[in-house]
Parts: C-alpha cells; structure tokens; sequence
C-alpha cells in the first residue's frame, strides 16, 4: 500500500485558493510539495469558543465586552489575564537580512515569519503574530514597534541586519516594558553555549582554558561573541573576511562586551583567520560557506571542536569535518549535532511570558544554555551528542522554567511560575 502524505491530503482537502506555479519551478518532486504547503499562508486565526447563538454574541462582544474595556482602562495590567496579551509575541522584520539569502524586503520575509509564528503555537503553546514592516529605516521600525507593543507580552525581532538590529533592539528593550529580543543575536548564542559547554565536557577541557575563534562578526557573531565572555571564556578571537579583526586581554573584553562592534578593528586587521586557528581549540563560524580546509584543522590544538554554522553549506563540509574533528558541528538536521535556535527561543520566550518579564537580561540567557545543556546527562554525552533535539519534549519546559526562575531572581518578573 502506498504511503500517504499527511501534509499533501490535508492541503489538497483545504478550501483555499488556487495559486499558480511560481516561473522557473522547476521540480515537481520537492518544489510542488513546498509551495503546496505554503499555499494560501500557513497559519490562521481561530477563536477560543465558537459564537452560535445571541447570548454567546453578547459574551464575547458587544455589549459585554464593554464591561473588559472599562476594567482594563481602570486597571491596565488586567490586559494580562483578560485579552491574550500575555501569550501573545510580535515576530517583527524589516525583511532585510531572510535566513541566509540577503535583503528581500518583507513581502518575501513573510513566509519565514509565518513558519516562526507556527513554531512558538507548536513548541510552546504561545500566540504568534508576524509583522513585516516596509521600512528598514531603525527610527521607524522602533516607532512602529513600540506603537504596537499594548497588543503582546514580547516581541520577537528577526531577520534584520546588523549593525542596525543592534540598534533597534537595545532602543525597544530599553523604551518597552516587555521581553524584546533578536533571535538572530541571543537565540543562536545560548544554543552555541549550550553546546560548547557540552563539547569541553567530552574533550575535559573548561571554558576558561580553550581559545575560541569566532568566524562572522554579525549579529550572530557578535552576540555569540558577548554571551561566550559572560560566561566566563577567557582567549576570545574574533575573525571577519578582513581576518583577526577582534581580540584583548580577557578582562577588558569581557567589561566591553555590550560595546564589542567598537573594537572590532575591520580596517587594521591583526591577522589572517590561518594565524587566529593556529593552536585554537575551538572554531565558530557564523559566516559563509567553505572557508575552511582540513589543512586549517590541522593548524588547532589537539581534539578540535569546530562549529560550522553557516547555511546551507557550513565552512568546513560535514565529511572532511566528520574526519578531522574531535566534535563537528553544523546547523544542518541531516547531520548530528544540530545547533538550532529551535532550541531556544521557544522555551526562553515562555520562560519570560510565564514571570511577565520586562526585559530579558544577560543571566536569563546564560541560565537557558545551561538548562539545555543539562538536558543531555553525563552518560550520553559523545562526540555526536552534545545537544538535545529540537523535538525533545524535555527542551520547551526546561528552558521556561530556567528563564523564569531567574527573571524573578534578577527582579525583572511581574508575578510567579504558571
């Protein structure tokens, strides 16, 4: 008997409208499912009850409605219990940096933030709205953003390019009163530390003895760069395509963390990423695709760790990186030791809706790695296990608990545990 498609049968039976082939599809073996499964949008709006009658009409509307209006304009943080503010998170864009393809504007952003939106209701049962803003000016999107802000309990920025997306977010954290936070930037790093932690475990070594090159001084980069220092790595070097571009004595970089872009020294590099690699123990790459050999390795110090998270195609490909690394890691699920933001922003944004967090602060993120990092026991640590998968149930409630438990230690939670 044939195997049915779940997916395919439930879209062929949805009334939706039909769509044309885009020009230039060429495949009809992948191309045709994929865009069938984006037709007419991924997500929809559904209510918690259905409205069949007049008195139900009355409940949920007018007239008594009004009754909420009047409570919530007496008492604004009513909002958290009687409208779905409080599990409710804005997925914002200007479209200008989508996944690893480039400024495409927000139109073409939209499907990536419709799959995010998917994602968070799937993972952990949280509202997801995405907004794609036709501006990538950092004046409007801060505007706009905080405008819309009364409607949810966090906003998620994504795919906006850095520098500016530093900018945005470090002026909504400090303007809203509500978790704000780039995905691209800390949900990548907590995933990177969790794994990294879980690495120097196989290899016995701590983070505090290895030197680490960065490779990709973006937003990923940086913020892998800043959350690496808090938690307490000490030889830090940092490469861009200009080459060693970033570096100091540990103390200073790690008290200079939040201004990291200043002293990046783009037009008088130190060095080339060859010369950075030269006894390394760890490699990092947030950049582009295969600029990194096997002759590279050679260079590192005994049992690399090599983290190569470029995609599709990382900087080391994954069968030279199976071969000559201790531990390989990519951003692929076709391979072992997926480092994907799946893991993190999930649990961490439930974490900070549950306390009604009013920022997400640098101890909340360094509790979510070592929440995921703990979720892999001693025992089942190995060369190709360091992370849990983006599928363990065990992940989104132990991330939450993590993140909340130190949002009301750190004093930024409005109220208790769910």
């Amino acid at each position: 008997m044939a195997v049915v498609d779940k997916t395919a049968e439930a879209l062929a039976t949805t009334n939706l409208p039909y769509l044309e082939h885009p020009k230039g599809h060429q495949s009809p073996t992948t191309t045709d499912r994929i865009f069938m499964a984006h037709r007419g949008g991924k997500i929809r709006v559904a209510g918690k009850f259905h409205i069949d009658n007049p008195d139900l009409l009355a409940l949920a509307y007018t007239p008594g409605v009004s009754h909420v209006s009047q409570a919530v304009a007496a008492d604004p943080a009513l909002a958290y219990c009687l409208t779905g503010k409080g599990n409710s998170v804005a997925v914002v864009t200007d479209g200008s940096a989508v996944l690893g393809l480039g400024n495409l504007g927000p139109r073409a952003a939209l499907p990536v933030m419709e799959g995010k939106a998917m994602l968070f209701r799937q993972l952990a049962g949280i509202d997801a709205w995405p907004i794609c803003l036709d501006t990538q000016a950092p004046d409007e999107i801060v505007r706009i953003v905080t405008a819309l802000a009364p409607s949810f309990g966090g906003i998620n920025l994504e795919d906006i390019s850095a520098p500016r997306c530093f900018e945005v977010e470090h002026r909504l954290q400090n303007t809203l009163d509500i978790p704000v936070m780039h995905d691209d930037q800390h949900g990548t790093a907590v995933v990177v530390l969790a794994a990294l932690l879980n690495a120097l475990k196989v290899t016995g070594r701590r983070l505090d003895q290895v030197v680490i090159v960065v490779n990709g001084l973006g937003a990923a980069g940086i913020a892998c760069c800043r959350l690496l220092l808090a938690a307490g790595a000490s030889r830090l070097l940092g490469c861009d395509k200009q080459g060693l571009v970033l570096t100091g004595p540990p103390e200073a970089l790690r008290r200079s963390r939040l201004h990291l872009p200043g002293l990046i020294r783009h037009a008088h590099p130190l060095g080339t990423l060859r010369q950075a690699l030269r006894g390394a123990h760890v490699f990092i790459g947030l950049s582009v695709g295969n600029v990194l050999t096997p002759d590279h390795v050679r260079l590192m110090a005994e049992d690399p760790i090599v983290f190569a998270l470029a995609n599709p195609d990382p900087e080391l490909p994954p069968e030279p990186g199976h071969r000559h690394c201790r531990i390989y890691a990519t951003g692929r699920s076709d391979h072992p030791n997926q480092i994907n933001n799946l893991l993190g922003f999930p649990g961490m944004f439930r974490g900070a809706l549950d306390a009604r967090a009013t920022t997400f602060n640098e101890p909340m993120l360094l509790a979510a790695a070592a929440a995921l990092a703990d979720l892999v026991p001693a025992r089942s640590l190995s060369e190709t296990c360091i992370i849990p998968s983006a599928f363990d149930p065990r992940v989104v409630p132990a991330v939450a608990k993590a993140v909340s438990q130190t949002a009301r230690d750190t004093g930024v939670a409005r109220c208790g545990l769910r």
